[in-house]
């Protein structure tokens, strides 16, 4: 989906107070950013912020970041969670949000960074073969979800697509993770903790079954699986 360029979303983003415009001076510190030293929560690709607006609020005694490659979209995610906390009359302490590739996470991300949990909502699905390599669940983005997600730690992921979905779970398997839950069919599974968003809910008028898991990281392997380079050398090789 292309973003229209937004020329009011860098100036609020730099005036808001949750906002963080150098990430990769904060890593290996991000728990200090908060007042309270509780768990911290990550969204991966949080789009116009539907997910975190009605989590963060709802759950103060946890930490949250959210984090989006465009400073556009970034700056609807900033108004969503402003509202939600205006009208539940609250302070932002809790969240914190900053545009970034997420390619690129562990220039922002290292292993003091202890993160409890991961969302991956609806991200890219990115069917060719040859740009797969570029979603947010593929083993090797996983590897390095490794390095700061705690033992134990959990990845919840969403998503309407079902080839996506299909191949994330032998992506999941390939590093280490078991799968704690998982449903083809998130509206009827009486899942109680979910939060339905605007875009959740334009998928399910349509008539898409939402799939959805959590996977449970048993600590990170000592390499990525010969298959995942091997793939990756012949995609480069297509895109050459």
């Amino acid at each position: 989906m292309r973003i229209r360029r937004k020329p009011w979303a860098r100036p609020e983003l730099a005036e808001c107070p949750f906002c963080i415009d150098d990430p990769e001076n904060h890593i290996g510190h991000w728990h200090e950013l908060f007042p309270k030293q509780q768990p911290l929560h990550l969204e991966l690709g949080c789009g116009k912020g539907g997910f975190m607006a009605q989590k963060a609020v709802s759950n103060p005694d946890i930490n949250f970041i959210a984090v989006d490659i465009k400073s556009d979209i970034l700056g609807l995610t900033k108004r969503n969670i402003e509202k939600s906390y205006e009208e539940a009359g609250k302070e932002t302490d809790n969240v914190r949000i900053f545009a970034y590739d997420i390619e690129r996470i562990l220039q922002v991300f290292d292993s003091n960074d202890v993160v409890d949990r991961i969302y991956i909502n609806f991200c890219n699905p990115w069917p060719k073969k040859k740009h797969k390599k570029k979603r947010l669940t593929y083993p090797r983005q996983l590897f390095f979800y490794q390095e700061f997600l705690k033992n134990g730690g959990e990845i919840w992921f969403k998503t309407d697509d079902d080839e996506l979905f299909e191949e994330s779970l032998t992506y999941f398997n390939m590093c280490g993770f078991t799968q704690e839950y998982i449903t083809y069919d998130l509206a009827a599974s009486g899942f109680a903790e979910n939060i339905v968003t605007e875009h959740e809910n334009m998928f399910m008028e349509q008539g898409i079954k939402i799939k959805f898991l959590i996977a449970k990281n048993h600590g990170r392997v000592s390499a990525l699986p010969p298959i995942v380079p091997k793939e990756s050398e012949t995609e480069e090789n297509q895109e050459s």
